[in-house]
């Protein structure tokens, strides 16, 4: 109960805007930690792989998430480098509503596809962290940083699964679909700008 009343008020405290305003002081690793956990969108995504990836069970525990950071990594040095991609904010808004309604849906699919889907999206995540970079940081630890960030954010979906599951097996599905259609509507809340 404590981890999901944490959980909670980090998303009320967090807002889309936060992490794409690329201002602020440039500590390297500190900057680039705190860059993910400044944007709600990029919570909501992060942690929504996560679960999904607990939902889907079996290897794709870790190489959901795993797919996500490689991809993401790619995302960030295509960011770093100033190379352009399209509609980098509406692919990042998309991801909450995609895998928000994966779990919504109780999606099951084949590995090979779960981890498509978090990397395909993933490159949209990493590219606003590597454009967004301060000039002043080191590109290493700043990227590190969102790397870990991110990592730890997986681990709070993971844990979320595993939390809901020991606390509720017969009903952690149906928590899961619920929460995973209020992750989806926050994605159309984000896509629209009202959120």
């Amino acid at each position: 109960m404590r981890f999901l009343s944490v959980f909670i008020a980090t998303l009320l405290f967090a807002t889309a805007a936060q992490a794409h305003t690329g201002v602020g002081d440039a500590s390297g690793l500190a900057y680039g930690f705190l860059h993910p956990l400044g944007g709600l969108d990029h919570i909501l995504a992060m942690v929504g792989v996560g679960a999904f990836a607990f939902f889907l069970g079996g290897r794709a525990l870790w190489l959901v998430p795993a797919s996500f950071l490689g991809m993401m990594a790619v995302g960030g040095a295509l960011g770093f480098a100033g190379i352009g991609l399209p509609f980098v904010e509406a692919g990042i808004a998309l991801s909450v509503v995609v895998i928000g309604g994966a779990l919504a849906l109780g999606l099951s699919m084949p590995l090979a596809a779960a981890m498509a889907l978090a990397g395909g999206f993933a490159v949209f995540h990493g590219f606003a962290h590597g454009a967004e970079m301060p000039a002043a940081a080191s590109g290493f630890a700043y990227g590190l940083g969102f790397m870990t960030a991110t990592a730890v954010l997986h681990g709070a979906g993971l844990a979320l699964g595993f939390g809901l599951n020991e606390v509720a097996q017969e009903t952690a599905r149906r928590f899961a679909r619920a929460g995973g259609a209020l992750l989806s509507l926050s994605g159309l809340a984000i896509l629209t700008g009202v959120l």
